[in-house]
C-alpha cells in the first residue's frame, strides 16, 4: 500500500491522539520529505554514529535517523507526545524515546546510557525556535564528544550564525558559535512545510565541532566577557563598551592605551572584529588586569 504524505501523517496522528499543538513549546511539525532527506545527508550518519534528536514532535526526522545511524536517542519535553513516539517506534532498539528538557538532561548521561560502543556522536534536530540560541550554546560549551551538529532554525537565527564582521547579523552568538564550529549552510526552507505553518522561513545549518577553539585564548571566560560587552551596545565604541564593563567607567585613557598596545582603534566598534582581534584583546586585557587562565564562560 502506497506511503501517505507526511503531512497526513502528522495531521491523523494528532487528531486521533486530540492533540492540540502548544505555541509556548514552538511546535511546528517539519512535513516535507525533501527537506528531511537533506538533513539526512548532511548529518552524513552510518552505523557506528549515534544520534540525539530534540524536539522529536512525533516523529518524521527519528524515522529516517532511525534507518541510517547506529543509535538514536530522541527527548521531547511535551509528555502528550512521548506515548506516541514510544508507540510508533516500539520494538525498535536503536531508538531510545526519553521525556525530558533538553536544558537540563544530562547529555553525556544520555550517550552513556542509550549509545555506548559507538564511535561518532553527532546532534540532529528540527529545533524550537524559542531555545534555538541557549541550547546551542549548551551543546558546545559542555564540549559533549560531538562530531557535528545539524539543525532547523529560524532563518534569521542561522544568518547570525554564518555573518561576517562588519555585517549587521554579526553578534555575539556569531563569535560564540564560530568559535566553537564551522558554520556550513545546508538549506533554506520555507514556511509552508510546517504543521501548523509558522510566521518565518527556516534553514537548515550544520555547525562542524572543531577539535579545538577558531582562537587560541589564555582566558576563555573574559573572553567572552568582552565579546558581550561588546555587542552589549552595539553603537558604542570598544573604548565606552568595555571602560562600562571592565573600570566600571574610570581610567578611559588606560584602557584606550592597552587597546592601542595590541593595535585595536579604541574608536572602533565591537560588530568590526573578528575572532583574532577579539582574542588579541583578551589577552592583551588579559595581561593588564592579571587574570588567571580558566574555561568557558560564553
Amino acid at each position: 500500500m502506497e506511503r501517505q504524505p507526511i503531512t497526513t501523517q502528522t495531521r491523523k496522528l494528532l487528531s486521533r491522539h486530540q492533540i492540540a499543538l502548544k505555541k509556548s513549546l514552538g511546535q511546528n511539525f517539519l512535513t516535507d520529505a525533501h527537506v528531511i532527506g537533506k538533513i539526512i545527508r548532511s548529518a552524513e550518519l552510518d552505523r557506528e554514529t549515534g544520534v540525539i534528536e530534540i524536539g522529536p514532535g512525533i516523529g518524521a526526522l527519528t524515522e529516517q535517523l532511525a534507518e541510517y545511524a547506529g543509535g538514536v536517542v530522541a527527548v521531547e519535553l511535551d509528555d502528550r507526545l512521548v506515548p506516541i513516539l514510544r508507540e510508533q517506534f516500539q520494538g525498535q532498539s536503536r531508538v531510545s524515546i526519553i521525556h525530558g528538557d533538553a536544558m537540563k538532561v544530562d547529555f553525556r548521561r544520555l550517550i552513556g546510557e542509550h549509545l555506548n560502543g559507538l564511535t561518532k556522536y553527532a546532534v540532529v534536530a528540527n529545533l524550537p525556535y524559542y531555545i534555538t540560541s541557549p541550547i546551542l550554546m549548551r551543546l558546545l560549551e559542555e564540549r559533549l564528544p560531538l562530531t557535528h551538529i545539524v539543525v532547523m532554525i529560524q532563518k534569521e537565527v542561522a544568518e547570525r550564525l554564518r555573518a561576517k564582521p562588519g555585517t549587521k547579523d554579526y553578534g555575539s552568538l556569531t563569535v560564540a558559535v564560530q568559535y566553537f564550529a564551522e558554520v556550513s549552510w545546508v538549506a533554506t526552507v520555507p514556511r509552508h512545510v510546517f504543521v501548523p505553518r509558522p510566521n518565518v522561513d527556516s534553514a537548515v545549518v550544520r555547525l562542524s565541532v572543531r577539535p579545538k577553539p577558531a582562537v587560541h585564548v589564555r582566558d576563555e571566560r573574559l573572553f567572552f566577557r568582552v565579546v558581550r560587552a561588546a555587542f552589549n551596545q552595539r553603537r558604542k565604541t570598544l573604548s565606552n563598551a568595555l571602560s562600562t564593563l571592565l573600570l566600571n567607567g574610570k581610567n578611559k585613557e588606560t584602557l584606550n592605551r592597552w587597546l592601542e598596545e595590541v593595535g585595536i582603534d579604541p574608536r572602533r566598534r565591537g560588530e568590526t572584529l573578528s575572532l583574532e582581534e577579539f582574542a588579541r584583546l583578551a589577552d592583551g586585557l588579559a595581561d593588564h588586569l592579571g587574570t588567571k587562565p580558566n574555561g568557558s564562560g560564553c
